[in-house]
């Protein structure tokens, strides 16, 4: 019997419950942000377009105990505020290990389905295009369920389905070490994909789930795009040619992964240079980096940072070092994090981030067609490709 079919109704209804009540979100001191209207836009597309963060979250976010209270109203308010159309949540992050990460993972879906509840006028659950298109129409967020690691698959492939009915859409096969599907970027051994690892490729492009490659290493990587039958990504990551750190891409995996119809999102991390907290100019230089290797319809947006702009107050600042020592004893924090480095880029920390990248690019010559596609409609082509 799979867990699919030992999995009742009733059982799940109480493992919601238990999201509901136990699974929230920490309470992050949220940013003064400035009203939408005090930022001047540059390129007038932006309110039209259809704008898809494929890594990011109305919460917190890369911060320990992710899960214990829900959205503030700031976060809500900044969601709203953004213009942003879709963004890919996580609700399975990795060093989910161990006995808990299935139990840990329905928990968490059952905390996103209490945040539509509580807040029907600000969100919308995707499940498909249409999904999108009609968030963008009712001008609320779409939220989009996806896992960094697949830890709660255990060693069972029919939890893809199981996973794909409760409304997840995007799974990172594996995160910075190894799991069953193969090794992570921090992996020495570089080992590949594992036979179980194709056959959960080949069951989430039966399903309809988008594999994720961000955080796996480079040979999981290359496997994992030869293996597949439609287009993969790399939701958040960057360009190993600019700086190259084990998250970083190849400029080889980047023209195969646009070679069968992927895309590459860059994120807002610090390894988008060798040191320092990154600026603007790093994030420009690595889209147009991988526009200039992959093409313009293979690059997008994936920050990996809350839509809630930082505040570097005593507080968060002691909270991110906990996290980056609590990373550490895990054995997954990457080379480059620090206590005193951020993740995010200052000077697009902003719930309008999105908007501030379009006038960036317009800025610098990009035409509106090669913008609209980098801020949300290659992740929409991509969509429509492998979700069905």
């Amino acid at each position: 019997m799979t867990d699919h079919e030992k999995l009742s109704r009733r059982q799940f209804a109480a493992l919601v419950a238990v999201g509901a009540a136990g699974a929230m979100l920490p309470a992050i001191a949220p940013a003064a942000t400035p009203a939408p209207g005090t930022i001047t836009p540059q390129w007038p597309g932006y309110d039209k377009a259809i704008v898809i963060d494929n890594l990011a979250t109305p919460g917190p976010f890369n911060v320990p105990n992710g899960f214990e209270k829900p959205y503030s109203d700031a976060m809500v308010a900044n969601a709203l505020a953004s213009g942003m159309t879709a963004v890919n949540v996580t609700i399975s992050g990795g060093g989910a290990l161990g006995a808990m990460a299935f139990e840990s993972s329905v928990r968490n879906i059952g905390f996103l389905e209490s945040e539509f509840d509580r807040h029907p006028e600000a969100f919308m659950k995707v499940k498909g295009v249409a999904d999108i298109r009609r968030a963008k129409e009712l001008r609320r967020l779409g939220l989009i369920p996806g896992f960094q690691d697949a830890t709660m698959l255990e060693s069972d492939v029919s939890r893809v389905d199981l996973f794909h009915q409760l409304g997840v859409r995007i799974i990172q096969l594996t995160y910075n070490v190894r799991n069953l599907l193969g090794d992570g970027c921090l992996e020495p051994a570089n080992a590949g994909l594992s036979a179980f690892g194709r056959a959960v490729v080949t069951r989430m492009n039966h399903v309809g789930m988008l594999v994720d490659v961000s955080h796996c290493g480079r040979q999981t990587t290359l496997d994992a795009i030869a293996h597949a039958s439609r287009p993969i990504a790399a939701t958040h990551s960057s360009c190993a040619a600019l700086n190259d750190v084990p998250r970083s891409k190849t400029d080889d995996q980047i023209r195969r992964l646009a070679a069968k119809g992927g895309v590459i999102g860059i994120y807002m991390m610090p390894f988008l240079r060798a040191s320092g907290q990154p600026t603007s100019e790093d994030f420009i230089r690595h889209i147009e980096h991988a526009i200039n290797v992959a093409g313009e319809d293979h690059v997008g947006v994936g920050s990996d940072n809350s839509i809630t702009p930082l505040t570097l107050s005593p507080e968060f600042r002691a909270l991110h070092a906990g996290f980056v020592k609590q990373r550490r004893a895990q054995g997954i924090s990457a080379p480059g994090e620090d206590e005193n480095v951020f993740n995010h880029v200052p000077d697009l920390d902003s719930p309008r981030r999105m908007d501030l990248i379009a006038d960036r690019l317009s800025a610098r010559g990009h035409s509106s067609a090669r913008i609209e596609k980098i801020i949300g409609g290659n992740w929409l082509r991509l969509f429509s490709e492998v979700w069905h």
